[in-house]
């Protein structure tokens, strides 16, 4: 069985919305409201290197598509790697053909298949709704969270409003940057 990572940016408050652009009125607050520590960003080099997958919703591929193609030096195995991306309205062929071996799957039981299946992690990035619902279904396997010292008051949460939705998780690695950001990793208990 592979492991499901999910990896956020969050605000103190749990807002994953917009981070790096988007339609959040404060949209890319990573960059603009926190100042720029290298090593707080190490993780996301290491993940890309440990992840054999990628698994997004749909606003989050269409907002990736475009752009991490061109991005060859930044993303060179996220590139290469397979992308799924979880949609009930796109086909595989009207996925962005420059950004290779992407292919839809259409439900949670559709991620769970791919998730029972062998190979290594896959790695989720932004997409809160699919996120919510990977949690809700159980298929979440640890989540790696770069927190950010803003509260952005609105915008879309890593976690949702769901009461029945209670999940203990594991703190295995934290750390904290001079500029206020930081790392928590988290395993699921089960």
């Amino acid at each position: 069985m592979r492991t499901l990572i999910v990896s956020e940016f969050i605000s103190l408050d749990g807002v994953v919305d917009s981070p790096g652009g988007g339609s959040h009125p404060r949209a890319g607050w990573t960059f603009t409201e926190v100042p720029f520590v290298e090593e707080a960003y190490a993780i996301k080099g290491s993940e890309q290197l440990e992840a054999t997958a990628m698994l997004l919703g749909r606003v989050s591929y269409d907002e990736f598509a475009p752009v991490w193609p061109t991005m060859v030096d930044d993303f060179a195995e996220y590139n290469a790697m397979p992308k799924y991306v979880v949609s009930s309205t796109l086909t595989d062929e009207a996925l962005l053909p420059e950004w290779q071996n992407c292919h839809v799957l259409r439900s949670l039981d559709d991620v769970a298949e791919l998730k029972a299946g062998d190979g290594g992690p896959i790695i989720v990035h932004g997409s809160a709704t699919l996120a919510q619902g990977l949690a809700a279904a159980g298929l979440v396997d640890r989540y790696h969270l770069l927190v950010f010292p803003v509260l952005l008051g609105s915008g879309k949460r890593l976690f949702g409003d769901d009461p029945g939705l209670t999940t203990k998780l594991d703190l295995v690695e934290h750390e904290a940057y001079s500029n206020g950001i930081v790392k928590a990793v988290y395993d699921v208990a089960r």
